[in-house]
């Protein structure tokens, strides 16, 4: 349920979240649903604003068909602004009225920025405290910089740089040091009245909600895709069940370990490609005592043959199941006393979708068809029986390792520089 945010009369005000995700791009061609550690960009902000339950609606403003996809396949409506608000002219605050005045039932909002990945509910959750129990009229993100600043000079105008915050003959050691408050653009909270009386997200009582370095992942400022991917892995949101609890792991065969093709020798023997590195993939999870069974369908021409090669070189089960998967895996989840969360599932088409919508982690191959991609968790960069098994394999070894690891113990302290 929402938080109940009531107004000083007394009334419940409607909150809502907006991210803004314009279609056009000078840098990455639609770079709000490039895939960032297997998940569109756009995807990690609003599985933080969803889960967060602080929110009445949770909005995405863009002029895009495809975003306007992804939107909705993570839980959001979608506000498709006008050309007006849509030219690369036009600014965030423009965009937010206009949504505003268009959705006449929300009383206060939260502007998400989509290329903060590391963003988590809590942090949503604590900075709206600070308006529901403090009555701020505006709330942002700040993050503390340890930065010394100097004045700029323009080149052959014979000026010398000063510092700006700082007296270089009593320069202070970091730990002596408090640093500066900067805005790190993860969120800014605020008011109708705010927005319709003064244009602006930053006015009336304002307050700031102070975010540690790591959660400040600005991908548009300071920050390269691959390095993004690294910080989000290790400190994005991933959602509210932990990874460390999976226990199964089920593949469909055809799509995901095999590139969905049978081969038929001259002599009439029939022949099936897997790729070394998934195997090794799932020699991986089962050395860290993840169950791995191998799902075949009915509708699949491989023989019993080939079925029992694939579990002699996979060392997994294979099951056959019926065209509707979702009772076969019902019944393995109930004779291992297993729940959702505890399963990771790998498929390929449409018939996987309902399992890889209730599956704790979910995932599909990078040429699998839109229906399976917008229901699964994390999109491989690999297509399948190209490796996209042990992609999937690497990553739940990653989150479970994450997910025990003590990050406060292992990383250094700020202070100790």
């Amino acid at each position: 349920l929402a938080f109940e945010l009531t107004s000083r009369a007394g009334t419940k005000r409607h909150i809502a979240a907006l991210v803004l995700a314009r279609g056009g791009s000078k840098g990455i061609p639609l770079k709000n649903i490039k895939m960032l550690a297997g998940v569109p960009l756009i995807g990690w902000v609003l599985r933080a604003a969803v889960d967060s339950s602080m929110f009445d609606s949770v909005w995405v403003s863009t002029d895009h068909d495809e975003i306007e996809k992804v939107a909705k396949a993570w839980g959001a409506k979608v506000h498709r602004r006008s050309p007006e608000v849509s030219r690369d002219s036009s600014s965030s605050v423009e965009t937010i009225q206009e949504f505003v005045r268009l959705n006449t039932d929300v009383d206060v909002i939260c502007n998400i920025q989509a290329t903060s990945p590391c963003l988590h509910p809590f942090h949503l959750k604590e900075a709206l405290e600070m308006i529901t129990l403090h009555d701020f009229d505006s709330v942002f993100a700040v993050v503390r910089r340890h930065q010394f600043r100097w004045q700029e000079v323009k080149k052959e105008s014979g000026d010398m740089t000063k510092p700006l915050n700082l007296d270089p003959a009593k320069r202070p050691r970091r730990q002596d040091w408090d640093g500066e408050l900067c805005e790190n653009g993860s969120f800014y909270f605020a008011t109708r009245d705010l927005l319709e009386t003064k244009g602006a997200l930053q006015g009336g009582k304002i307050g700031y909600y102070e975010m540690l370095p790591e959660y400040s992942v600005d991908i548009d400022v300071d920050i390269d895709w691959p390095v993004a991917e690294q910080r989000v892995l290790r400190y994005g949101y991933f959602g509210r069940d932990k990874p460390e609890v999976v226990r199964l792991m089920l593949c469909n065969v055809s799509g995901c370990l095999t590139d969905g093709k049978l081969y038929f020798s001259v002599s009439g023997e029939e022949m099936l490609s897997v790729n070394t590195r998934d195997t090794m993939g799932i020699r991986m999870l089962k050395k860290e005592g993840v169950e791995v069974v191998l799902l075949i369908t009915t509708e699949d021409l491989m023989t019993k043959v080939l079925s029992d090669k694939l579990a002699h070189k996979t060392g997994c089960k294979v099951r056959q199941t019926g065209v509707e998967i979702l009772g076969e895996v019902k019944g393995m989840l109930e004779e291992r006393k297993l729940e959702w969360k505890e399963v990771a599932y790998m498929g390929n088409d449409e018939p996987d979708v309902v399992c890889l919508n209730l599956a704790g982690l979910s995932a599909v191959p990078r040429d699998a068809p839109v229906v399976a991609v917008n229901a699964a968790k994390y999109i491989c960069h690999s297509p399948g029986g190209m490796g996209a098994v042990r992609e999937f394999a690497e990553h739940i070894l990653l989150l479970k390792k994450k997910a025990k690891s003590q990050m406060e113990q292992d990383r250094i302290h700020r202070q100790n520089f």
